[in-house]
């Protein structure tokens, strides 16, 4: 059966948003417990960042295989093997003995996890309209950046006593997913478009599939090639973000706490700096609205709102701020404290605003970017060209977590900690500036591709 009613479909689009989530809550899991980590394995914390530049670009190799499948094939059986995968290799974190098998085990994770993002992006293009294509994909993205906090306040809080905890905890989550998955129906590739409306509520079935001899095609179109380019260096900015809990814990350090009271510092300050994501929808709905305006609608509002995050950023890692909270007291009273702080230190608040009004600003990069890909790409093309998206979100991702680390080494001659950090991490967002180039590029270059998919569409629905 390929439905169901309402509260069925409801239930399996709940279900494929937060699952896209978990990908992220593990990727945030691991960088607030390098130092901890590192010190039970007897390695530098450098090397532990070289398992996270690792392991995201693993998972976006991988999505490229799941993803091209999951378009020739059932795409239900692919999530949960996946998700298996993925539950398999946390665990297996959580039980290392060394820095090797840590390795190795983050890699099995990573495997799996190349399934969840590319396949469950499909599938969810497949329940939503091209009208409110930038609303719900702001609450996939938004699932995204939920699963970054959870991750880094989970690693945190969880992890401050115990480093292995949240990997325990994540490993029953992913079982628990794939049973969830159980009661999702397989939904019909295609049943959102418009074009396709009349001819599959005649119960005609959309059969086209992805073959090699369709990557041509993809790569040749020109908002294909600017959507997935622009990840190279707006996921090296992002990807950098990842030390943001440390830059806060070297602060905490710096002001003479001991380092399991800066570990959740640095995980408390910043999960709040980071709701700003929070505003994806604000970004999702302004693009629907100006893309039924102008076809360039959603890849404007992307460069706009990347180029004009870059000076917040800037003010953020150098707006010194002063840490009040008990040192060495339970980890509730610490995260109280540093609540409190927000109203009580000018510095603290100062620096939550302009937090929110960068991440406000770059998360308005997230469902543009999906909502494009679904518009400029006909559904069997889709997940391979997310997972083609992805891979180069990876590199670029792996490129910004791995050398803004090296970065921090190097700089720490001339810059001393903090101090390093901040500047290394200033540095590294200069990369949005390219991105935002890129977006306006597409904005460019979308209104004639989209005018093609559409023409495309209606041709196979006469034929249909």
């Amino acid at each position: 059966m390929w439905g169901g009613g309402a509260g069925h479909r409801f239930y399996s689009v709940v279900v494929f948003v937060l699952l896209a989530s978990l990908d992220n809550v593990a990727i945030g899991l691991v960088p607030p417990l390098y130092g901890a980590i590192a010190e039970s394995f007897a390695v530098p914390q450098r090397l532990l960042g070289l398992v996270t530049a690792v392991s995201f670009l693993v998972s976006a190799v991988a999505a490229v295989g799941w993803a091209y499948i999951g378009d020739r094939t059932n795409r239900k059986p692919l999530l949960m093997i996946g998700t298996l995968i993925w539950a398999a290799g946390t665990g297996g974190s959580a039980l290392a003995g060394n820095y090797p098998t840590f390795l190795v085990a983050q890699l099995l994770a990573a495997i799996g996890l190349g399934a969840v993002g590319s396949v469950g992006f499909s599938v969810v293009t497949d329940l939503i309209s091209p009208r409110r294509r930038g609303l719900v994909m702001s609450f996939w993205g938004l699932s995204q950046g939920a699963g970054t906090l959870a991750g880094t306040l989970v690693g945190g809080l969880l992890g401050a006593v115990d480093w292995r905890r949240p990997f325990l905890l994540l490993t029953v989550v992913g079982l628990a997913a794939t049973a969830a998955y159980l009661f999702t129906y397989d939904i019909r590739r295609g049943q959102s478009e418009p074009e396709l409306a009349d001819a599959m509520a005649a119960g005609a079935e959309y059969d086209y599939r992805i073959s090699r001899a369709d990557l041509p095609a993809v790569l040749r179109r020109r908002t294909n090639r600017w959507l997935i380019l622009q990840g190279l260096t707006a996921q090296a900015a992002f990807g950098s973000l990842v030390w943001l809990p440390v830059l806060f814990a070297e602060r905490a350090r710096d002001q003479g706490y001991s380092s399991a009271t800066a570990i959740v510092v640095g995980s408390v300050f910043a999960t709040l700096f980071q709701l700003g994501g929070v505003l994806s929808i604000v970004g999702g709905l302004v693009g629907d609205a100006l893309q039924r305006r102008t076809p360039s609608g959603r890849a404007l509002v992307a460069a706009v709102g990347i180029l004009a995050a870059v000076p917040f950023y800037l003010v953020l890692f150098f707006v010194p701020i002063r840490i009040d909270v008990p040192d060495g007291a339970g980890t509730g009273a610490v995260v109280r404290a540093v609540l409190g702080s927000v109203v009580s230190e000018p510095t603290v608040g100062l620096s939550l605003l302009t937090a929110l009004l960068a991440l406000a600003l770059t998360s308005a990069n997230s469902p543009n970017w999906f909502a494009l890909i679904a518009d400029a790409n006909p559904p069997e093309h889709r997940g391979t060209v997310y997972s083609l998206g992805n891979l180069v979100n990876g590199v670029g991702r792996a490129a910004g977590n791995g050398l803004v680390g090296v970065a921090f080494h190097a700089l720490r001659a001339a810059f001393p900690p903090p101090l390093n950090y901040a500047v290394g991490l200033a540095a590294f967002q200069l990369f949005f500036i390219p991105t935002g180039i890129m977006y306006w590029l597409a904005a460019r270059s979308s209104p004639k591709d989209l005018a093609e998919v559409r023409h495309l569409l209606h041709t196979r629905a006469e034929k249909l």
